[in-house]
């Protein structure tokens, strides 16, 4: 008999295994937080193990139902801790190089410069635009999964794709943003002020995001084109000189590892419109850099490989 019920579990783990990278994309999208996502699909992965699984018809929908709701209720707790947050606050980067756990479809409300404006959303709006945009979910699906009506689901997607394009023009594709980031990243290296305004966009706004753990990042954005320049140029001889810049893919998007004495010091990424960069986006809380910076080391050669 126990070696039955362990058989069954071992059938329930695997299956709950092949989903987990679905869940997990819900949860980061909602909460963007790799620690506070894990901590859902674990709470997920516990609470399923003990339910009448016979019940069930179907364990994904069932299982991405509980994961968004849980996603949903957890918000209320990051938000309040997002008001006492120092300086502004930006979304746990994460590694998608190969992919890893995210579990999309599509790439859809993963990139950073998103992630920041969903933040801003109602919970059960900011669900019904990941599960339709980010995994193509039909609103009559959304709409169970929200206890509410197909009707109201279309009306939460479509507030909050509305909301986001008054808050952002178009931005630009993946290879375009690249170059942008190399034009940042090497104007930025040497404080040249003229090849670092080229770049920018006149809106431009750049935000660090040091959670008060780091002394030298700004507390308050920095905004328009010759002040965010200006300040790049100006802090350039103090954070760049020994620094190891390493090209990973996070949210999605092109970005920059920026590591001292073997430590990840800042994760750097941008986005960008027609008009040039419009975000510049530096994670230097050392709290939200360890995970990334622990997939990067996994993922390079060692150090005698040809």
């Amino acid at each position: 008999m126990a070696d039955a019920s362990s058989a069954d579990l071992g059938a329930v783990a695997d299956k709950f295994v092949h989903i987990r990278p679905r869940l997990f994309g819900i949860a980061y999208r909602m909460l963007a937080s790799i620690g506070d996502a894990e901590d859902i699909v674990q709470d997920v992965w516990a609470r399923w193990q003990t339910h009448d699984r016979d019940s069930v018809r179907d364990t994904t929908a069932f299982l991405v139902t509980m994961t968004t709701r849980l996603a949903i209720n957890a918000t209320q707790t990051a938000r309040a801790r997002r008001e006492t947050y120092v300086g502004p606050w930006l979304p746990e980067p994460v590694d998608t190089s190969a992919d890893p756990e995210l579990g999309a479809e599509r790439g859809e409300a993963l990139e950073t410069a998103v992630l920041v404006l969903l933040e801003k959303l109602p919970p059960t709006e900011r669900a019904a635009f990941v599960l339709r945009e980010a995994f193509d979910y039909p609103y009559r699906r959304i709409a169970e999964i929200l206890q509410t009506t197909e009707v109201n689901a279309r009306k939460l997607c479509s507030r909050a794709r509305r909301n986001l394009a008054a808050q952002r023009q178009r931005s630009v594709d993946a290879s375009h943003q690249r170059k942008l980031l190399a034009a940042f990243v090497n104007a930025a290296q040497v404080g040249d002020l003229a090849a670092l305004e080229s770049v920018l966009a006149e809106d431009i706004a750049s935000y660090s995001d040091g959670g008060g753990a780091v002394r030298n990042a700004s507390r308050v954005p920095v905004f328009g084109r010759t002040r965010v320049a200006k300040y790049v140029a100006a802090f350039a001889p103090r954070f760049w000189p020994g620094t190891r810049v390493d090209w990973i893919d996070a949210n999605g998007r092109s970005s920059v590892l920026v590591s001292r004495d073997g430590e990840p010091a800042a994760l750097l990424t941008v986005s960008g419109t027609g008009s040039g960069i419009d975000r510049v986006h530096w994670v230097l809380h050392p709290g939200k850099l360890r995970r990334i910076a622990q997939a990067v080391r996994a993922a390079a050669p060692p150090d005698d490989a040809p």
